[in-house]
């Protein structure tokens, strides 16, 4: 039985769905001012994952996974860039299409943007102020009442009394309570804004996912994911708001990624260490980082550094490799416990790692079995990429993968190709030195030569 670590109850235990055989999950997308990051691929691969394996369990899952096309950010930005906020918005978006393909995130079931949405937050916002949850102040917002909502913290652990006394409070702050946040945003001159009862504004941040969860999904649904800097406070305010709106339980189980540093060290633009996906994608095969980011369990941070990459592409080369010299087959009569091992990591909270040894164990058996020419080698080879393919791994024609495109300073493969020429040319003629130097003048250049009876072939060494 598939088991789930809940956020909310610290602790891990079997997964029961509110509607037998169907799971509904809703996930915290990117605000779009600006390029993907690396922190951002991490979450959208880990819900990617988790998304592949339930469906391929069976599971007719509904996933959702917002954009938040307005807030202070893209309002800055546009300013900065002298750009309205939905020129920056829409190609921000088409960017952040473009590399989650790349690194093969198939596209959510639902993705709606705050904009298309204000209708509903307006009328849940408005529910909340009849309820008493919330109050329109004086300067034109309008406030949550934090201390009204008795569960408020259970998420995170956090105590309303300590969350007041470390609170800061600004000057002509208009709020009851320190603890209170927005719901709606009153418009500054020249702001994009859109028509309330409580006059033009625009948006908090929190409440737009309690609007478009509900929307999309239903009052109560099953699974909210996010990256690790969301439980508080955003997750925290969107289970007060829609909990006091609904009178009903927000979602049974939440889960959260785990941080990404680099080298040791909290990634962030001041340090210098700060990464976008398509920065590291000019100099990694795009299923070199989609295998870096699954390597490691999704609720563990993972480590960025060139090392890491290295040894992803290693693994990868290898499985490849062995991909690559196994004859085609299907897996018609192949008797092997590698499927239930799988299943077996990937039911334990989704425990990637332990899956991929999985795959492991069995590149060894398919290596063994090819040289042999053992008649499981093809049925084995069928099962890896099968099962690679639950992890959105292992898709590409195998020499594909291992030859890659020429990266700047890199050896074209015309170029490669015409040395191979030469070297065979160079072994017609008995010239064996020269046959020699060309193979380790290719090797010093990253390119590996495999001779065999069928002729020679290459790859490009990570």
């Amino acid at each position: 039985m598939l088991q789930v670590y809940n956020t909310l109850t610290n602790s891990k235990g079997p997964f029961v769905p509110l509607e037998k055989g169907k799971i509904r999950m809703y996930v915290c997308g990117v605000t779009v001012y600006d390029y993907c990051h690396i922190g951002h691929a991490r979450v959208m691969v880990c819900f990617d994952l988790i998304t592949r394996y339930l469906r391929y369990r069976g599971w007719d899952v509904s996933y959702v996974r917002n954009i938040t096309d307005v807030d202070d950010k893209i309002i800055k930005r546009a300013a900065e860039n002298g750009e309205s906020v939905d020129a920056l918005t829409e190609r921000m978006i088409a960017a952040m299409h473009e590399d989650e393909g790349r690194l093969g995130v198939l596209r959510p079931d639902q993705e709606p943007r705050a904009t298309a949405h204000i209708a509903d937050i307006i009328d849940l916002v408005q529910t909340l102020v009849d309820k008493g949850y919330a109050y329109a102040a004086s300067n034109g917002d309008v406030y949550y009442r934090v201390e009204k909502f008795e569960p408020y913290g259970r998420l995170t652990n956090k105590v309303i009394d300590e969350l007041k006394a470390g609170a800061r409070i600004e000057v002509g702050d208009a709020k009851e309570s320190p603890v209170d946040f927005v719901l709606w945003k009153a418009a500054k001159p020249g702001e994009v804004s859109w028509e309330s009862p409580w006059g033009p504004g625009r948006p908090g941040w929190h409440i737009e996912c309690s609007a478009m969860s509900k929307c999309c999904l239903g009052e109560t649904f099953d699974i909210h994911g996010g990256g690790p800097d969301l439980p508080f406070p955003h997750h925290e305010n969107e289970i007060a708001q829609s909990e006091a709106a609904n009178g009903c339980t927000y979602v049974n189980y939440w889960m959260h990624a785990g941080p990404v540093r680099v080298n040791q060290e909290k990634m962030s633009k001041s340090l210098g260490n700060f990464f976008t996906i398509r920065e590291v994608l000019k100099s990694y095969n795009p299923e070199v980082v989609r295998y870096f980011l699954s390597s490691v369990h999704y609720r563990s941070f993972i480590d960025y550094s060139e090392d890491s990459l290295r040894e992803a592409r290693q693994a990868l080369e290898r499985f490849y490799q062995a991909l690559g010299d196994a004859p085609a087959g299907t897996e018609e009569g192949l008797e092997s416990d590698y499927e239930e091992r799988f299943q077996q990591a990937m039911d334990d909270d989704f425990g990637t790692p332990r899956a991929l040894a999985v795959l492991f164990d069995l590149v060894t058996e398919l290596n063994k079995a090819t040289r042999e020419k053992a008649p499981q080698a093809g049925a084995l080879a069928a099962l890896l990429k099968r099962l690679g393919g639950v992890l959105g791994l292992l898709q590409q024609a195998p020499e594909a993968f291992l030859q890659g495109e020429a990266r700047e300073g890199e050896l074209s493969a015309e170029d490669i190709e015409s040395a191979i020429e030469a070297r065979k040319q160079a072994k017609k003629d008995r010239d064996f030195a020269e046959a020699d130097r060309i193979r380790d003048s290719l090797a010093d250049q990253g390119v590996i030569l495999k001779d065999s009876r069928e002729g020679t072939t290459w790859y490009r060494e990570g």
